[in-house]
């Protein structure tokens, strides 16, 4: 079985050397690494001892979904193995999908450990990475078998996923209508399942996510997650990504209406507050502020209904 990882990036060339690096002390050396290059220029990585192939595709918005089909398009690969540019694989990561894909088809997900500001100070150092990560509080665990299914399209991530290049093609790959942020993931998980293809989780498989701060729910993207969402809906006839459209509502971004939203102001300096990440969070967390939303708009009506 021939093995192709696939990633692609903007910026981040040190998450991108780390990904390289720890590609580099894989059990299973995959046959390749073939990087989506969404900038003008491509990046000075490490010399590694599989082949590198980097594709420019320029940084005049190219939609993540482009850049994912890219990067599959341009692999040799019998199983495509996805991995975000700011992912740092397990030296078993590559053997563990690559047994799973033998008894398995369609997609593969495995486990995600967060790694704390400044875990990779001191380089690619896993004894280190494993103390330090955790689990994401909105993913579920592992499976109790090696592999288990996951029954909700709705759950699958990009982030680190496997997955035939034959199903691959199946499914048509990403869909390029999809721009900014938001809800390509979804769809591709729908189709997934529209396909008749099966969604499951592998215990193993893991790779560390590094840090950078971000926003959730992404309020700094609010434009083109309400396009996607829109986008979504029209196509499967289901809203998605509802709890960040919850919160956008209960933050008097948005306002529902029938079946869409509509936008009623820019983000402030207050919204971005309450969704940023801060510097000792190893991951910035949806629930958490929808949950503090959520108590606020009950004491409101609670305060409201007392008078």
């Amino acid at each position: 079985m021939k093995i192709s990882i696939c990633t692609l990036a903007s910026g981040r060339a040190a998450h991108l050397r780390n990904l390289v690096l720890g590609l580099m002390e894989s059990e299973r050396a995959p046959d390749e690494l073939i990087v989506a290059v969404l900038q003008d220029a491509p990046y000075d990585l490490p010399a590694a001892p599989f082949a590198v192939t980097q594709i420019v595709l320029g940084s005049d918005g190219v939609p993540l979904s482009l850049g994912r089909n890219t990067a599959a398009g341009g692999a040799t690969g019998d199983l495509l193995i996805f991995l975000d540019v700011d992912c740092v694989p397990h030296p078993a990561l590559v053997g563990d999908y690559a047994k799973a894909a033998r008894d398995h088809t369609g997609v593969l997900m495995g486990e995600v450990g967060y790694l704390p500001r400044g875990a990779t100070a001191n380089g690619v150092d896993f004894a280190h990475f494993e103390r330090v990560s955790v689990r994401h509080s909105e993913r579920p665990g592992p499976p109790e078998a090696a592999v288990g299914p996951c029954r909700d399209y709705r759950c699958f991530w990009s982030l680190n996923f496997a997955i035939s290049a034959a199903d691959f093609a199946r499914t048509g790959g990403f869909d390029e209508r999809y721009t900014g942020y938001g809800g390509e993931d979804t769809d591709f998980g729908r189709v997934v399942a529209a396909c008749g293809l099966p969604l499951q989780w592998v215990r193993g498989a893991k790779a560390y996510h590094q840090y950078h701060p971000h926003h959730m729910p992404p309020v700094h993207h609010l434009d083109s997650v309400m396009a996607n969402a829109h986008r979504f809906a029209e196509k499967w006839g289901e809203p998605t990504m509802q709890h960040w459209m919850r919160a956008f509502t209960l933050m008097g971004l948005t306002r529902r209406d029938g079946a869409g939203w509509v936008k009623l102001r820019e983000p402030e300096e207050r919204d971005l507050a309450l969704t940023r990440q801060e510097e000792d969070q190893p991951y910035a967390s949806s629930a958490r502020v929808l949950d503090l939303l959520e108590r606020a708009a009950a004491k409101d009506a609670a305060s409201i209904a007392a008078e």
